[in-house]
């Protein structure tokens, strides 16, 4: 239909409107109602205009503050946040429009487990035996990772046995000592310290020795 509306009004100066309309196969009145409404479309395409310059700054400002890697939907979150009324698909297009794309960080995979130290491990208590049916006897400790829009984040996980059950997490954007204790004290506040019971985990500098816990 976009291309019928431009015939006519590319020749409506040399032929009658009402024969160019009889030629492409169009009422009149649809024509006329076109024109007439332009001046409508045109406003709302400068309000549109307007509008989408006034949320340029404010998308590249969220942009730059996510060190260029958060995508339209963190962006679209932010200016939620900061009482801006707009959809994410308008955000999604400005910043498509105007080239404003997240980092793509091709690098390896992190490790988890560093098993190249000199302290000594903790005793291996469990010795392979993972048949536990009774809750709070033996904990598995691990630690895995997230790729996010603002990078690798690592989980700290603490696993009941019997139960199957998470007793305490922790995450964050290190791989610390503290992230394995934070998960730890999770359990510990959530369950309490049960005589004879087993924390186990692998080699991995975090998790497998002796730490300083926060009690309660």
């Amino acid at each position: 239909m976009n291309a019928k509306r431009a015939f006519v009004a590319a020749h409506k100066t040399v032929y009658p409107i009402a024969q160019l309309c009889r030629l492409v196969g169009v009422a009149r009145s649809w024509f006329y109602g076109f024109v007439q409404s332009q001046p409508a479309r045109d406003q709302r395409q400068k309000l549109r205009t307007d509008r989408d310059a006034e949320l340029l700054p404010k998308i590249k400002e969220a942009f730059s503050q996510s060190k260029k890697r958060y995508g339209s939907k963190r962006v679209h979150q932010d200016l939620k946040a900061d009482g801006e009324d707009v959809s994410e698909r308008r955000v999604a297009r400005i910043m498509r429009e105007n080239n404003v794309t997240p980092r793509l960080c091709k690098h390896r995979k992190p490790r988890t487990t560093d098993s190249n130290h000199s302290l000594k491990p903790s005793p291996n208590l469990l010795e392979q035996r993972f048949d536990c049916t009774t809750p709070n006897r033996v904990w598995l400790a691990d630690i895995t990772y997230v790729d996010t829009d603002e990078g690798w984040l690592y989980v700290a996980a603490l696993k009941d046995m019997a139960t199957r059950e998470i007793v305490g997490w922790a995450m964050d954007n290190h791989l610390r000592s503290e992230l394995c204790c934070d998960a730890l004290n999770m359990a510990l506040g959530r369950r309490g310290p049960v005589p004879g019971l087993i924390h186990h985990s692998d080699r991995g500098v975090q998790g497998g020795f002796k730490r300083p816990l926060k009690r309660s």
